[in-house]
């Protein structure tokens, strides 16, 4: 039997003694190009965060700029409505005394105004105007001394909406009111008219009143 030769054994301490330099030389030259590695990705990261920063700062003026631009318009559209829907008004005929009666029926002007805003009512013509689509009130009276038929009608445009009257009772005052919602268009008219072959009455106490106002914008 043969025995395996010295040699062949040294050659082969030989060679796996070469092993461990390999190894460091390897891990010495990997560590290197990793910590260079990590010192790009480094930069790199702060590149990106410092880009993400500034978009983040932009941002933040745009919204501030938005904010401040919609509050400017709230402000804006909230005046124009506070304005547009101020709608009221309230007269009297005043110290007229006895008034008809008349062939054909006339319109009531109402000149002694207590209150008008949103000028929708004319105290010239008597005539309100709605100045928006709405539901509006509105509220009529008349008096007059009953030796003759009282009619007054509350008209829409040319077409009468509703009526207070009272029959010839003798030689007395009587008065009598009326009132109704009605839904306008912008630029309908509203207007209360005195019937032909009636009359009314008024004095300083202001017994014939026209009231109306708006109550929401449609």
């Amino acid at each position: 039997m043969k025995r395996w030769t010295p040699t062949l054994e040294w050659g082969c301490t030989s060679q796996i003694s070469n092993k461990p330099s390999e190894y460091w030389f390897t891990k010495t030259h990997l560590q290197g190009k990793s910590n260079h590695c990590s010192a790009t990705m480094s930069e790199v990261q702060k590149e990106v965060l410092t880009g993400i920063q500034s978009e983040l700062a932009e941002l933040k003026s745009t919204v501030s700029s938005l904010k401040n631009r919609l509050q400017v318009t709230e402000e804006q559209l909230h005046h124009l409505r506070k304005n547009e829907h101020k709608v009221a008004f309230g007269a009297t005929l005043g110290s007229t005394g006895d008034f008809g009666p008349f062939n054909t029926p006339v319109t009531l002007v109402y000149d002694n105004v207590y209150v008008n805003e949103g000028g929708a009512y004319n105290p010239t013509t008597g005539i309100f105007t709605a100045p928006v689509k709405g539901a509006y009130f509105f509220s009529f009276s008349g008096h007059n001394r009953s030796s003759k038929v009282l009619n007054l009608g509350l008209f829409k445009n040319e077409e009468q909406m509703v009526i207070v009257f009272n029959h010839p009772l003798g030689d007395r005052y009587e008065s009598t009111a009326n009132s109704i919602s009605l839904t306008l268009e912008k630029g309908d008219c509203v207007c209360v008219r005195l019937r032909e072959t009636s009359w009314v009455f008024d004095n300083y106490s202001h017994h014939n009143s026209f009231v109306g106002h708006l109550l929401f914008p449609l």
